[in-house]
């Protein structure tokens, strides 16, 4: 069966003032699929994000949306297709957790209207999906890094968004956390149909929980394709500039990266 492309880039640029931040990137996002992008620190990981969801504008080449040019959207109709996660720490805003939420719910409502029964139970099963409606009274500034993502990644599936644009969702969190937020979004993959797309510093993160991977160096895509495909030193190297010690996982078979003991070499 033939899948759906429901996110299309071709031959894509994106400047900052003189700087090119994107070069000429071609790719594409299947409908449910997780895809996890990589790449180095200054590869334009983030400004991919933020072109998709046209938080950054004017850039030169083709952005389709199931389709449509991205050009073509209201703010509020892409709003509905896409949601957008920020590594910006939210527990600053003098909001709780379950109005946060509720907020997500404006690409569906008219600039002076109010919420209807049908919203809050929208809000209600993303609280839930997420595990976090336990926090529905709990001020943003109460919450832990792990527990403010859970209610980002709630209000972006309040929107009633198919695609989830997430940029690296568990940095800065500890292992338990990073885990849930990693199991929410897997489960929200595999059991709702919603497409993720995931920015990851991580490459055993990439390999063990995407379905495919984009790969970014300097502004263009280095390697697009399954895990597998990915893990060896020879496609490492010319993205990374270094080699990496690899194993297969213990459980999955899936090759993964070991630390090296830098220190005693």
């Amino acid at each position: 069966m033939t899948r759906r492309r429901i996110i299309e880039i071709v031959n894509y640029s994106y400047r900052i003032g003189q700087t090119g931040i994107l070069h000429n990137v071609s790719m594409c996002v299947y409908e449910g699929e997780y895809l996890c992008v990589i790449g180095p620190n200054g590869a334009g990981k983030t400004t991919l994000l933020k072109c998709l969801d046209r938080i950054n504008i004017g850039g030169q080449g083709v952005i389709r949306m199931s389709g449509r040019p991205l050009e073509e959207y209201s703010q509020k109709e892409l709003a509905k297709l896409l949601s957008y996660v920020p590594q910006a720490d939210m527990r600053m805003l003098p909001f709780s957790a379950g109005e946060f939420v509720l907020m997500g719910r404006y690409p569906h409502l008219s600039p002076f209207s109010a919420l209807k029964p049908g919203d809050r139970e929208i809000v209600e099963k993303a609280m839930k999906l997420t595990g976090t409606e336990r926090f529905y009274h709990r001020p943003m500034g109460t919450l832990s890094g792990g527990e403010c993502q859970k209610v980002l990644i709630a209000a972006a599936l309040a929107q009633g968004a198919k695609v989830l644009l997430l940029d690296e969702p568990t940095t800065f969190l500890d292992p338990k956390h990073g885990e849930e937020v990693l199991g929410i979004l897997a489960r929200l993959n595999r059991e709702e149909g919603i497409t993720v797309v995931s920015v990851t510093h991580d490459i055993n993160n990439a390999v063990l929980n995407g379905d495919r991977v984009v790969a970014l160096r300097e502004g263009s895509v280095r390697f697009a394709g399954p895990p597998a495909g990915l893990m060896n030193n020879s496609i490492l190297e010319a993205i990374y500039d270094r080699r990496f010690l690899l194993t297969p996982h213990p459980q999955s078979g899936r090759m993964i990266v070991l630390p090296e003991d830098v220190v005693r070499q």
